[in-house]
């Protein structure tokens, strides 16, 4: 995603805060995503990011192993996240090209795709970021917008993983429309003075939605990501699918990226196997906030819901949304109210960077993160009124969404449509 041609020295100096969050961290806080890199490697003179991933290691299906050996110099990597149909295959020490040039070098001899960079999935993106804003005040009791359904046995029964920042502890009491919502905790607060970190609290609002249009629906929060809402593909997959092992009908993923060559990724076409192999359940993802029309993984997918954001007004795009063909919904996404960490906030992207917010339990936030979990949970609604599996409610949920078509933007899906 480039920002040169715009001329835009804010959009410029929000890609080089984002991305060096993620691969350098706060200083004296806590570091970067250990082995995450951008490319290409002179991404902040260019005010260009095409996308990131792990330094010195590509993605191979098990089969095409040697095949590849053959070609770059490397092994498989022997981890805990390695899974049947996925090897991490890291390049030697003697290996002198880089990871998009071994690419490219496989791509010549064996054909396009037989092995990519295990990609950074992030919640804060390229351009712009994942959510769209950072979280604003409101009043901690401020009422959640969208608000509850007015069905309060909506998604009983039907159980949705989000994997994300995990969960903070005690919001399930503090808020009545997260009783009985659960997940891996996390600790939103570090430094000194102490300060609420960036996307901390981001798994939490996401439930949170979700929860709203489905109040009944068994929620469990992973913590995905411990560094700044970014993930290696590898180590999401391994989570996603343990998910589904669990009985996870829906997945709810606020995340995601854009990929070498525009290719689709890897490691998802395992997620896509178990898919087919575990009845009827449904993977919802956001489109991304760059305003653009690339695919954006693994949203892109046509077996996954890829969901855009609408403006406040819900009659147009929310600006920053991305939006195209493979986008299959459109939902509220921007300014929705939602439970949040208690603390100090200090803004670190442009124009607020250094500004402290003071929050109470509760946020404003924008961004197709949390339109994701709004369809997600319209989806759960679906499944415990009329038995459909989570691919069936999610058919029934677009053919709703296309008779609500935005001319020139898409499909449109609003609270209070899931059945």
């Amino acid at each position: 995603m480039s920002v040169n041609d715009e001329g835009n020295d804010e959009q410029r100096r929000r890609l080089q805060a984002q991305v060096g969050l993620v691969l350098s961290g706060i200083p004296g806080i806590t570091g970067g995503l250990g082995g995450a890199v951008a490319h290409p490697a002179d991404w902040a003179e260019r005010g260009e990011v095409a996308y990131q991933h792990r330094d010195r290691t590509l993605l191979v299906r098990d089969a095409d192993v040697e095949r590849v050996a053959a070609v770059v110099s490397g092994a498989p990597v022997a981890h805990d996240n390695n899974m049947r149909g996925l090897t991490r295959f890291e390049l030697s020490a003697d290996e002198r090209r880089t990871v998009d040039e071994a690419c490219a070098e496989v791509d010549r001899a064996h054909g396009e795709g037989i092995a990519t960079p295990d990609h950074l999935l992030y919640v804060c993106h390229t351009g712009s970021s994942c959510p769209a804003t950072e979280p604003e005040e409101v009043p901690g009791d401020a009422p959640p917008d969208p608000g509850m359904s007015a069905e309060p046995r909506d998604g009983e029964g039907i159980l949705m993983v989000i994997p994300d920042s995990g969960w903070l502890s005690g919001a399930d009491t503090e808020h009545t429309w997260l009783a009985g919502v659960a997940g891996e905790p996390e600790n939103p607060i570090s430094g000194y003075p102490p300060r609420i970190l960036p996307y901390a609290g981001h798994g939490t609002f996401v439930a949170g939605v979700a929860r709203a249009m489905a109040p009944s629906a068994e929620v469990w929060v992973d913590r995905t990501f411990a560094k700044f809402g970014a993930v290696f593909e590898a180590d999401l997959v391994k989570q996603i699918v343990a998910a589904l092992s669990r009985g996870a009908a829906i997945i709810s993923l606020s995340f995601g990226t854009y990929s070498r060559n525009d290719l689709p990724l890897l490691g998802f076409e395992i997620v896509e196997e178990r898919l087919r192999n575990q009845a009827g359940s449904i993977l919802v993802a956001a489109a991304g906030n760059d305003s653009v029309r690339n695919p954006f993984w693994p949203a892109a997918y046509p077996w996954v819901v890829g969901v855009g954001a609408l403006n406040a007004a819900r009659d147009g795009k929310a600006s920053w949304s991305n939006y195209g063909p493979w986008v299959d919904v459109f939902a509220p996404g921007e300014g929705l109210v939602n439970a949040f960490a208690r603390g100090d906030y200090l803004c670190t992207e442009p124009p607020n960077e250094g500004c402290w917010r003071k929050f109470d339990g509760m946020a404003r936030w924008s961004g197709t993160s949390f339109s994701t979990p709004l369809v997600a949970g319209l989806i759960a609604a679906r499944m415990s009124k009329t038995g459909e599996t989570g691919q069936q409610a999610a058919q029934a949920l677009l053919a709703t969404a296309r008779t609500q078509t935005i001319r020139g933007l898409g499909p449109v899906i609003l609270p209070g449509q899931a059945y």
